[in-house]
């Protein structure tokens, strides 16, 4: 249930911020851009980019994408654009001088093993898609949506079985990745550092994957931001599309909707 019995889907998030006083965090898939068949079939228009690089500028950079995507996926949709990231749920991050900090992987023979598992799975049913982000993998069932069951259990327990591995769902995704770093941690440790450090961080996100990121931006008297008919969630405001966060975004820039 949301935090409190605060119903996000009867709240909108404010229509204006102080520039000074915000950190704005943002999820991609799902929130600033729709999710297509496959990761690979994302496309970023020229008025997003200009978009985030505005809102970049306006916030005089305390903006952050945090993504499931790697920083390389996000560096490579985003071109020529380079904002502060957080990749892999976290597990990579770019700050906003630039340096990059990978953390170490204590699972490396774990992943390896299921990697091969999961290739068994998609030469069984090529309809699946295997992200292989190195530290992480993700299996996208989108196109058969009937295997949800199967694979969560079959992912769940090939995690269950090597210590430090853990399960991450997401929006017709199940991912196997690192234990003990989440959207949580990256955007904490944003935080932590300028330009976002003293600002009210401010988070929008679309799935389960987001849920640990809305607990700390609520502890942390934020605003967060459910994108999409997500439910339940503990997100305090909700928005109800991807072109309705970008009007959103618009109009903290006090642009035309």
């Amino acid at each position: 249930m949301p935090v409190g019995g605060t119903d996000p889907a009867s709240r909108r998030p404010p229509e204006r911020l102080c520039a000074a006083e915000t950190a704005l965090f943002l999820d991609v898939d799902g929130t600033l851009l729709s999710i297509e068949s496959s990761p690979d079939a994302v496309t970023i228009d020229g008025a997003l980019r200009a978009l985030l690089g505005n809102l970049a500028r306006r916030l005089g950079g305390a903006l952050a994408l945090v993504s499931g995507r790697s920083i390389a996926a996000l560096d490579a949709l985003l071109d020529p654009l380079r904002l502060p990231v957080a990749g892999v749920h976290g597990f990579e991050r770019r700050n906003a001088s630039g340096t990059v900090a990978t953390r170490a992987s204590p699972q490396r023979r774990g992943l390896d093993e299921a990697r091969h598992q999961m290739e068994r799975w998609v030469q069984a049913y090529p309809r699946l898609i295997l992200e292989d982000k190195v530290c992480a993998l993700a299996l996208h069932y989108r196109q058969l949506p009937q295997l949800e069951p199967v694979l969560v259990d079959a992912v769940s327990g090939i995690a269950a079985h090597r210590q430090g591995l853990r399960v991450q769902r997401g929006a017709m995704v199940v991912e196997i990745m690192p234990a003990g770093v989440d959207k949580a941690t990256a955007i904490a440790e944003f935080m932590a550092e300028p330009p976002f450090r003293g600002r009210q961080p401010v988070y929008a996100g679309d799935d389960l994957t987001d849920e640990p990121a809305f607990q700390w931006v609520n502890a942390a008297g934020g605003i967060s931001i459910a994108v999409g008919d997500a439910d339940p969630t503990v997100a305090h405001s909700r928005l109800g599309s991807v072109e309705a966060l970008r009007r959103w975004l618009r109009r903290l820039l006090g642009e035309q909707s």
